[in-house]
């Protein structure tokens, strides 16, 4: 949860330096930012109520984050489990994230991995990056759904191809081990070669290592997949390969 509220932050921070002028709803929303910026949590509370209550999902996931960080408001985690699912509810994918966050970690609500993770996957389907990699997990360790390895790595590999550094690691893993994925190291290099670059110490110290049981020829090929590799593209399949097997 403190990665998503960092998000969170960071979107609020962001829209306040670019300063957009906006009208109606949106201009409203733009007045809570500015509100929240100053320190002026109570009108910016006020702004997102209003809105909230209008059926704005955004606001409701803000409104639910303030509750969470007790901001304006009494720290009140059942409240923010409220308004995340009204958000949720209507589709917004954030919102399904911190939801089904809310799930496994057992805060406001009874902990359950099983609605963790059906919040989770509606997430995912629509691109939540942090969910997609979640998901991995929870099908890796079994956790709210039977142990997949396979899905576990569909799920990895979906948030690795948006560039989310933790799923590349895993999935090089995965694939240097041969877990839920045909055995390929040198599509192992590839993945901890472009966590690497990101600033993922250990999967640095995994690609050097895993570097003396290839040949030249694979390093090169790996070299060349991970240069020509742009976020947001598929990441190779093993047809792609002529170095493996």
């Amino acid at each position: 949860m403190l990665r998503k509220t960092v998000r969170f932050m960071c979107v609020l921070l962001t829209t306040l330096s670019l300063g957009f002028a906006l009208t109606g709803a949106a201009a409203d929303f733009n007045k809570a930012f500015y509100a929240y910026g100053k320190g002026d949590y109570k009108t910016a509370i006020e702004e997102w109520k209003i809105l909230a209550n209008q059926g704005d999902a955004k606001s409701q996931e803000f409104l639910a984050y303030m509750y969470i960080s007790g901001q304006g408001v009494p720290e009140d985690l059942t409240k923010a489990v409220q308004w995340f699912r009204r958000a949720a509810e209507q589709g917004y994918a954030p919102a399904q994230y911190s939801l089904g966050l809310m799930y496994i970690e057992g805060r406001g609500v009874s902990q359950d991995f099983t609605k963790g993770v059906q919040w989770y996957r509606l997430a995912a389907e629509q691109g939540e990056i942090d969910a997609q990699s979640i998901l991995g997990a929870m099908y890796y360790q079994g956790q709210g759904v039977s142990q997949d390895y396979a899905e576990a790595a569909q799920w990895y590999r979906r948030a690795a191809e948006q560039g989310e550094i933790d799923a590349q690691f895993i999935l090089g893993l995965m694939y240097y081990n041969g877990i839920g994925v045909t055995r390929n190291p040198v599509m192992a290099y590839v993945l901890t070669n472009l966590a690497a670059a990101q600033g993922h110490q250990k999967a640095r110290e995994v690609r050097n290592a895993s570097a003396h049981t290839l040949s030249r020829e694979q390093i090169a090929e790996g070299q060349r997949m991970t240069s020509e590799w742009r976020v947001g593209t598929p990441l190779p399949y093993f047809k792609d390969f002529k170095t493996w097997p």
